[in-house]
């Protein structure tokens, strides 16, 4: 960071998320557990459904999928593996204001991951947010204060060249 710089308009990445829908399945749902396992190390939740959808077969409260939420330094050891699958390519349409998100399609794209007959092939969603210094003003117990909007927005660009400069992607345009 150049000496002119304000240390407070730093980007941050707050929490990586990984999420693998598996529909009304229970068997590829215990699949899609035993995968992000294997790719975070951490214990991953269930997800719910949140209403009931006779046409999928989804009634309310079913396990419809499998996710965890990753935060701090382990971010820097797992984002560049997931990248990697993707070739390093991140479409422009994919960066929305404060997060970024991308897919993989099969998880033997992964570096360092091999098939395994168990688990089937799945893919993934992969989503990151985003955050500035200064951002836990807001949500602390204890004196809480508003953030003016030009400290909480991150925008499009800030995050493509964010992404460009600490994990090498290359932002195309689609």
């Amino acid at each position: 960071m150049a000496k002119d710089q304000n240390p407070m308009q730093a980007i941050r990445i707050s929490k990586l998320v990984i999420n693998i829908g598996t529909g009304n399945e229970e068997r590829h749902t215990d699949a899609a557990k035993k995968l992000i396992t294997l790719i975070t190390s951490r214990t991953p939740v269930d997800e719910l459904s949140r209403k009931r959808n006779p046409s999928f077969k989804i009634t309310k409260g079913q396990k419809i999928g499998a996710m965890v939420t990753v935060r701090g330094e382990e971010i820097k050891k797992l984002l560049p593996r997931l990248l990697d699958a993707t070739d390093n390519r991140i479409k422009d349409s994919s960066i929305t204001p404060n997060s970024l998100s991308f897919g993989i399609k099969e998880y033997i794209d992964i570096r360092g991951i091999k098939y395994d007959p168990a688990i089937g092939m799945l893919g993934m969603n992969v989503n990151l947010s985003f955050r500035r210094m200064g951002a836990r003003v807001e949500y602390r117990k204890r004196g809480a204060a508003r953030i003016p909007d030009h400290h909480r927005i991150i925008d499009r660009d800030a995050i493509k060249s964010f992404m460009e400069k600490e994990f090498g992607v290359n932002v195309a345009e689609g």
